[in-house]
């Protein structure tokens, strides 16, 4: 399957968005991190050692983003802290030291927390980071923190959408009314500041969050998923695009745990895991990208290698098979 005119192109407003307009380019195949930027395959939780050399190493590259996970709790079943900083204040502080890379958040668990919170952070992350900023929305896959917030777990489908459609409307609109089931009531008395650096703030859905792919397609603005069966892309994928129907082309990008080899010349090794020498990954990933994957968000927890190395070898040998299409408007900032 391969793009067609029709569903090829972003709608305006997402075209001049810096951030989401570097990550999602229609028939284009781009490459982020999911955070943290280092290997602990042997633990729950990274070091976080030199972990804004390492922002600022890929945010210099051509890679297009550095996604942020909400891990607020220790879950030994589920046993991965992520980058074990809050995702919105740790998306604050990349927005002082980064300055073309987007970030995004891979993704907020919105049925634990306050969505008006939520939207008075993520336009305020905005601000910081001029329009680099996307805000990846999920549910969460740990149901025991669900207790921890008294909240029910068997409502967060509901939540998230009656969530969703609250920060939408506080950010979006001026003296916005608004009333939820399961929120507060916005009634026009009051209006949320700032607004978002362009027209909207783009928001993506992790996973599926208990949503139908029609309903994502119809209220998002695209879906980093993840592979459970490399070998059913395709169906995934079309089944994507028909979902979207009449709203056009929505990016498709999925997450995975990953680890380079050091051989080149590895094949793709079977299991959850992508494991692979650079020419192996180079073949998939062009293969994928006519498919119609639109972002790869890598995963170093894995990863027996050095992270810079890793980093390092994608940048000379991979990337330069990927190029990006960044609009002049869209350029780094100049200091």
């Amino acid at each position: 399957m391969t793009l067609t005119p029709l569903d090829s192109e972003l709608s305006p407003e997402l075209k001049q968005h810096r951030g989401y307009s570097r990550v999602f380019q229609p028939g284009h195949l781009t490459f982020g991190f999911i955070a943290p930027l280092e290997s602990y395959p042997d633990g729950p939780a990274p070091t976080m050692e030199n972990h804004a050399a390492l922002a600022r190493k890929v945010d210099e590259a051509d890679f297009s983003a550095i996604w942020l996970r909400d891990v607020p709790f220790y879950d030994p079943n589920f046993g991965d802290v992520g980058q074990i900083l809050d995702p919105m204040v740790y998306a604050g502080f990349l927005a002082g030291i980064t300055h073309q890379i987007t970030i995004g958040t891979a993704g907020i668990v919105l049925p634990l927390r306050d969505p008006l919170i939520v939207a008075k952070q993520a336009v305020s992350i905005d601000q910081l980071l001029g329009g680099r900023f996307i805000l990846g929305l999920a549910t969460g896959d740990r149901p025991i923190e669900y207790p921890a917030f008294g909240i029910d777990f068997d409502t967060r489908a509901a939540r998230f959408r009656d969530a969703l459609a609250l920060i939408r409307a506080a950010t979006e609109q001026r003296w916005a009314k608004h009333s939820t089931q399961f929120y507060g009531e916005l009634n026009g008395t009051i209006d949320l500041i700032p607004k978002p650096v362009g027209a909207r703030i783009p928001t993506i859905v992790i996973g599926q969050s208990g949503q139908s792919l029609e309903w994502i397609g119809e209220n998002t603005d695209g879906i980093l998923s993840y592979i459970s069966n490399p070998a059913l892309l395709a169906q995934v994928i079309e089944r994507w695009r028909t979902a979207c129907g009449v709203n056009g082309y929505k990016p498709y990008g999925y997450g995975t745990l990953f680890e380079l080899d050091r051989n080149p010349n590895q094949p793709v090794q079977p299991g959850r895991v992508l494991r692979a020498g650079r020419n192996a990954l180079i073949e998939l990933w062009k293969r994928q990208q006519d498919l119609g994957v639109g972002h790869v968000a890598l995963h170093f927890k894995p990863q027996r290698r050095d992270a810079l190395e890793v980093i390092e070898e994608l940048g000379e040998y991979v990337l330069p098979h990927f190029p990006s299409r960044i609009s002049p408007v869209h350029q780094p900032d100049v200091e």
